[in-house]
């Protein structure tokens, strides 16, 4: 009999094949006294399984191909640093120590400990990060717990304990950025697990390789047997069983469309975004890491519309430093050849025990709380660096500086300040920067949307930030399962505030984007559009079928439709309109 689980489609695609129940077969860790005269012993099993750990990694590492996407290497080399990160190495020694107990307990401690305050982070893509502290935990802990000769040296065993994956669709509890990159060389079809998000480091590999995935299936293991034919849709999230010929033609004909919309996609690559009325849209991406900017530029964007840079803070004791930011961002100018690159400055939650080493008690509610440019102004030792860099950073390339969370113009007065010191230091020291470089500000705060004009008329260009503007504006935790049903891009108040926004940038002729995830879904484009936006920042991946949305378009016609929408209070009108607009 049909039926069908649902989740969250991370990786667009359709895949038919047989199930692969994937059982990690994860011990159980308990707790045990060591003696005193092997305290020594039992601390250096510990560094023995990290050791190899380290090993497993590399390999895994050397195997990936050259031509494969940048994400790869980076999550390998994600983990490699966590196994160098003295919260999983020095900690668990000192709590074997003192505790007097077994490797595998002080390693689950420390393991609780950094999960919760990942947990209490509110900034989503943050939050996720601990999926990969339990990542590489749980590898260690299956070295230390196993016995068996054949996983400890062999990598493969290691990470899938399976040898003939080709053509099938692996259903697991969980994955690693790991066991994605063995999947797609072994011939894996797609995946399905019963946890993760969007912005699982895992999902967005997926992307980057191009597997369908679906996540957050709750219970799949469940009701999924092994060798069972079935569909994974990666682009409603939805996995369907009990296949019947009807259903399999239809995702038959559903794959021939997509590999045809996908060949049809890559020749937009050298096009410009023109609308059908001549109105041309700027298309920018996101990136996370200096290696993305390959990813890029092989869609040729505008360049980049957001520059992520927490991933410097991540996984070590200290703050980096200005060489290291300035490292970084050199690698993407010189990447990019040109191209224009907006540099957000640090968008850190509270819990700096995990991120830089300034300890603080964790906050009640990290959304609310020191946070993002509050924090940066509280602590301007982390923050000057990162100033520095990015001034120093545009004598070499087109370069913007963008403020995340503004909720005041007093912030923007404070950070204007700081960037006048910093710039006379760099002249003092003799060191070049671009003298008018252009700062910018995050509207991701309702209170910042609703006062857009005040912040327009002191800043050189905004970017809403939908992500946080959303679940801000609408209460919603988005990564929490229970409500995240509630989270609504197209609620009425989303919509005036993205374009009370926009209005502003016009009225202060200055340029507005749009950064969050509804950059990069073609089912917004032709709404954004309508309601003035003119550029448009995203995942990489996502570029093309936004290219194609805005050359479908006609934006004379949609502005006088989202006009309406936006005067509309009847429910049911309201939902006729978004539906014209998708249709325009």
């Amino acid at each position: 009999m049909p039926f069908s689980l649902h989740g969250i489609g991370v990786s667009r695609g359709y895949a038919i094949g047989r199930t692969y129940l994937l059982q990690r077969n994860q011990p159980e860790i308990t707790e045990y006294v060591i003696p005193d005269a092997i305290i020594e012993d039992e601390i250096q099993r510990f560094l023995n399984g990290l050791a190899l750990a380290h090993q497993q990694l590399r390999e895994i590492r050397l195997r990936i191909p050259a031509t494969s996407s940048s994400d790869a290497n980076a999550f390998i080399d994600t983990h490699l640093l966590m196994l160098e990160d003295p919260s999983l190495t020095e900690a668990p020694i000192e709590l074997i120590r003192t505790r007097k107990c077994n490797a595998e307990w002080a390693l689950k401690i420390q393991r609780d400990a950094l999960i919760e305050i990942f947990e209490n982070m509110d900034d989503p893509y943050l939050s996720t990060r601990k999926d990969d502290v339990d990542h590489v935990v749980r590898r260690v802990q299956r070295i230390l717990a196993s016995e068996d000769p054949a996983y400890l040296s062999d990598p493969d065993y290691a990470d899938l304990a399976v040898s003939r994956l080709e053509g099938r669709i692996v259903i697991a509890e969980d994955l690693t950025p790991a066991d994605t990159i063995l999947m797609q060389h072994q011939g894996v079809l797609a995946f399905v697990t019963e946890y993760g998000g969007p912005l699982s480091h895992t999902a967005i590999l997926a992307r980057s390789l191009g597997i369908p995935a679906v996540v957050g299936a709750r219970n799949a293991r469940a009701y999924l047997g092994h060798d069972e034919p079935v569909i994974v849709d990666g682009r409603q999230g939805v996995v369907l069983v009990g296949l019947d010929e009807r259903i399999l033609r239809y995702y038959r004909h559903k794959q021939q469309e997509e590999r045809r919309e996908q060949r049809e996609l890559s020749k937009l690559k050298g096009q410009p975004a023109i609308t059908r009325d001549g109105v041309t849209i700027a298309l920018h991406a996101n990136i996370e890491l200096p290696e993305d900017a390959v990813a890029v530029r092989d869609v040729a964007a505008d360049g980049v519309g957001l520059y992520r840079t927490e991933f410097l803070f991540m996984n070590r004791a200290d703050a980096p430093d200005e060489e290291e930011h300035l490292a970084s961002y050199l690698h993407v100018i010189k990447t990019l050849e040109g191209s224009p690159i907006t540099i957000r400055t640090a968008d850190l939650g509270a819990d700096k025990q995990v991120d830089g080493g300034r300890g603080g008690s964790v906050c009640t509610n990290p959304a609310l709380g020191l946070r993002a440019i509050r924090l940066c102004l509280k602590d301007l030792a982390m923050f000057r660096p990162q100033l520095r860099a990015i001034l120093r950073a545009s004598a070499y390339g087109p370069v913007r500086m963008m403020i995340p969370m503004l909720c005041s113009v007093q912030e923007v007065f404070q950070v204007q300040r700081l960037v006048a010191e910093t710039q006379q230091e760099l002249r003092d020291r003799g060191l070049a920067f671009d003298e008018r470089l252009p700062i910018g500000g995050m509207i991701e705060i309702p209170a910042a949307a609703v006062c857009a004009d005040q912040f327009a008329r002191y800043l050189d260009f905004l970017s809403i930030g939908t992500n946080d503007l959303i679940q801000y504006t609408l209460a919603i935790d988005r990564v929490d399962d229970e409500i995240n049903y509630l989270y609504d891009p197209l609620h009425p108040a989303v919509l005036m505030l993205i374009h009370n926004t926009i209005r502003a940038g016009r009225k202060a002729r200055i340029p507005v984007s749009l950064c969050g995830e509804m950059a990069g879904d073609s089912r917004y484009t032709r709404l954004l559009l309508g309601l003035g936006l003119t550029e448009f920042s995203m995942h990489p991946t996502g570029l093309l079928e936004i290219k194609r949305a805005v050359q479908d378009s006609h934006v004379g016609e949609l502005t006088e439709i989202a006009r309406r929408l936006l005067r509309t209070v009847d429910t049911e009108k309201y939902a006729e309109i978004l539906r014209t607009i998708a249709q325009n």
